[in-house]
């Protein structure tokens, strides 16, 4: 374990979540660099493994099993995740970009981005068939087909070894389901399979002709229609979903990249390391100028370690090593069914056996990263003061609330203040801003803190941002200015200037969006990462308190639960990718139109580290009421109800559950505690209103529903 005090100093950023960077995430979890900051950039929380595709389009996989979780990955490697598309790279200023947000700066960095392919230039290809890669939405579309109700015809473009397995894996889906009176149809511009030795052709072409499957070599098509697609002979192919492989080409900003390229991909050494010392890549994206190879995952499989080492060796000082291709590789072909055909140096064997062996190379690298190690948390000294493991808890401090301490010591410090002698601080006990008169005007203030819950600054900075302009919000106030204050781990003063940059960028955007300004702050080093702003907001009326509420009126909760639950997943592996990006997304939501919508609210707050039974019960303790919940209507975030019924809890959670001891707490009624980061408004409204004002809310893009209603009595939550 690297230790927690040494400063970073080098940046290495992975642009791309290919197999290659899979893997040498991975290597980096088990042996990470001290003095490294590992960044890895990806449109989306998880990278298909291609060497599964037939098998699920076939029907032998479901869609989860070819996916590897670069979320849980980068965690593993403890590298920051960036979800989005890089754009270009500029080799001047060191610095990537991503469509969405700041430059990434980089020391050095590698690419692994895949390819893409030249069909969509063919006319009508945009607008009636869908490439197979990327696999997501071509998964989606196939699904959709596979289970439509009326026979249809198929039609794949390229002729190739990914060509015919398509082909292949589409009729025994079809066949599989009973759909008859298909067609498929595969079509290439030269001779098909031309890459595989006689034997191989034959078995291949066999297989196909047994599973229906029609092919037509030397023919180029000139156009694609809803129904149909045309060749440059006159002959008319009827096809319902039309989908393709042929030639790969590289993503088209590689282009503009300045780098040395050979037929659009970047030109690497024999170590892997493009003509600019400070870019390696790997993958199909490359051209390997000392060996070229053709596109295949072997390659890029085998690329990994040799990149794994040289990425580090760059930055330590050490030798480089020397990738070495082999020259030929052993194929293994999906035949559509469970069987697969093996060819190498021009031996070739088929059959059920070939298919298990496949599958089981297939299942075997998943497994790498589905399975990934358990590092062992570090030893407490031998010699330590009694109640220190006890205070230490059995899992490491929760970043999903925002590492706050509990309400009953927070209730407890403030008692002891002394009242303010100042008439100009109007004081509201447990509201969510201090509520100040400023010249005749009523101002508010508050301040939030959050220590970082993820390693990427710049979502951060937004969620920070967001969470702290809740209580804001909440007072039906609108921002006016806010402070930074920013604690960073030990940097190295480049890499300090980078990421505050990157974080005052954000934090100067997300507070001018809500109509107020930075107008100063402070900065710090220390263990990790946390920021925090303080801002004021001004109420053109009489500020919404949490005393205003009244029995009977409609409760109104804006945003789903779940971000503690899934933060503190996230931090232990147990989490899906999708779902933690997922919970990101609803944490960087702002609530200014939702507040405008609920300015007529008698009540308000923003639900954040007390969880919603917590702040909840301080509307009914400041107004007198009661309430009652509906739990099937509170809206909770993909994963949470799932991984709250497995027992996973946020560190928080005991210390909020002793607010509402009238609760349940187990499955999703365990979501009632769980604390917020950067939650979602909390209105007490009238009843007649509340349908309404959920619809409007919906319109504004909210996740937004009626979960209860106030009622007279005791000033307590209940279920029912």
């Amino acid at each position: 374990m690297i230790h927690p005090h040494l400063p970073l100093t080098h940046d290495l950023v992975l642009i791309g979540g290919g197999h290659t960077h899979a893997l040498v995430l991975r290597k980096w979890g088990m042996n990470k660099l001290p003095g490294a900051r590992l960044t890895v950039i990806h449109p989306g929380p998880t990278a298909p493994y291609s060497g599964m595709l037939p098998g699920y389009v076939a029907g032998h996989y479901d869609r989860d099993a070819l996916d590897i979780d670069l979320i849980r990955l980068a965690r593993f490697a403890g590298a920051r995740v960036v979800a989005g598309n890089a754009q270009g790279i500029d080799l001047d200023t060191r610095e990537v970009h991503v469509a969405g947000r700041p430059p990434i700066g980089f020391d050095l960095a590698s690419v692994n981005v895949g390819i893409t392919t030249d069909m969509p230039t063919l006319p009508g290809f945009g607008e009636h068939a869908i490439a197979a890669k990327p696999l997501g939405p071509f998964a989606i579309k196939w699904r959709a087909f596979l289970d439509g109700p009326e026979p249809g015809e198929v039609a794949v473009i390229g002729g190739g070894v990914a060509g015919a397995e398509l082909a292949m894996a589409m009729a025994n889906a079809l066949i599989t389901r009973g759909r008859t009176g298909n067609t498929i149809t595969l079509i290439d511009n030269a001779s098909a399979l031309s890459v595989l030795g006689g034997g191989a052709r034959a078995r291949i072409n066999a297989a196909m002709q047994a599973l229906g499957v029609a092919v037509i070599e030397n023919a180029q098509i000139t156009s694609l229609h809803a129904d149909h697609l045309l060749l440059d002979d006159g002959r008319r192919i009827a096809t319902r979903f039309t989908t393709g492989t042929a030639k790969p080409r590289a993503l088209d900003w590689i282009a503009d990249t300045g780098l040395a390229l050979n037929d659009g991909f970047i030109a690497v050494d024999a170590t892997l390391r493009s003509s600019d010392p400070a870019v390696f890549a790997a993958g199909d994206c490359v051209h390997l100028s000392k060996s070229p190879r053709p596109k295949a995952g072997v390659y890029a499989v085998r690329e990994a370690p040799v990149l794994y080492h040289n990425l580090r060796a760059v930055m330590t000082g050490d030798p480089l090593r020397q990738y070495r291709p082999q020259r030929d590789y052993l194929k293994l072909i999906s035949l559509g069914a469970k069987s697969a055909l093996a060819e190498k140096a021009g031996m070739v064997f088929s059959g059920a056996l070939m298919w298990r062996w496949k599958d089981r190379i297939d299942q075997t690298f998943m497994n790498q990263f589905r399975e990934l190690p358990t590092m062992d948390p570090p030893n407490i000294p031998a010699m330590h003061t009694t109640g220190l493991a006890q205070a230490l808890g059995d899992k490491p401090l929760c970043g999903g609330c925002g590492a706050k301490v509990g309400r009953t010591a927070l209730r407890r410090a403030l008692t002891t203040l002394p009242q303010s002698r100042r008439d100009d601080i109007k004081p509201l006990p447990g509201d969510d801003a201090a509520l100040l008169l400023t010249g005749g005007a009523h101002q508010v203030m508050t301040t939030d803190h959050l220590r970082s819950l993820t390693d990427d600054p710049v979502l951060m900075t937004r969620i920070a941002a967001i969470h702290a302009l809740g209580d804001i919000w909440a007072m039906g106030a609108a921002p006016q200015a806010a402070t930074a204050t920013v604690i960073l781990p030990r940097l190295s003063p480049a890499l300090q200037d980078r990421t505050l940059g990157e974080i005052m960028a954000v934090a100067g955007d997300v507070m001018r969006a809500a109509g107020a300004e930075i107008v100063g702050g402070h900065t710090s080093a220390g263990d990790e990462l946390t920021i925090g702003f303080t801002v004021t907001g001004l109420c053109e009326g009489a500020p919404i308190t949490l005393a205003g509420a009244r029995a009977g009126d409609a409760l109104i909760l804006t945003k789903p639960l779940g971000s503690g639950v899934l933060m503190a997943a996230e931090m232990a592996g147990q989490a899906k990718g999708a779902w933690v990006l997922a919970a990101f997304g609803h944490m960087v939501q702002p609530q200014s139109q939702a507040a405008r919508i609920l300015s007529g609210a008698h009540a308000m707050t923003d639900v954040t580290g007390f969880g919603l039974a917590g702040h909840l019960a301080g509307i009914c303790e400041a107004s007198g009421v009661g309430a009652r919940l509906d739990l099937d209507r509170i809206p909770a975030m993909d994963g949470a109800v799932e991984l709250a019924t497995r027992g996973v809890k946020s560190t928080l959670f005991d210390e909020n559950r002793a607010l509402a001891t009238t609760l349940p707490d187990d499955g999703k009624a365990a979501l009632l505690f769980d604390p917020q980061t950067a939650g979602g408004l909390l209105a007490a409204v009238s009843p007649d209103q509340a349908d309404t004002l959920v619809s409007q809310l919906a319109d504004a893009g909210y996740t937004a529903a009626k979960i209860g209603v106030l009622t007279t009595g005791e000033p307590q939550v209940l279920l029912g």
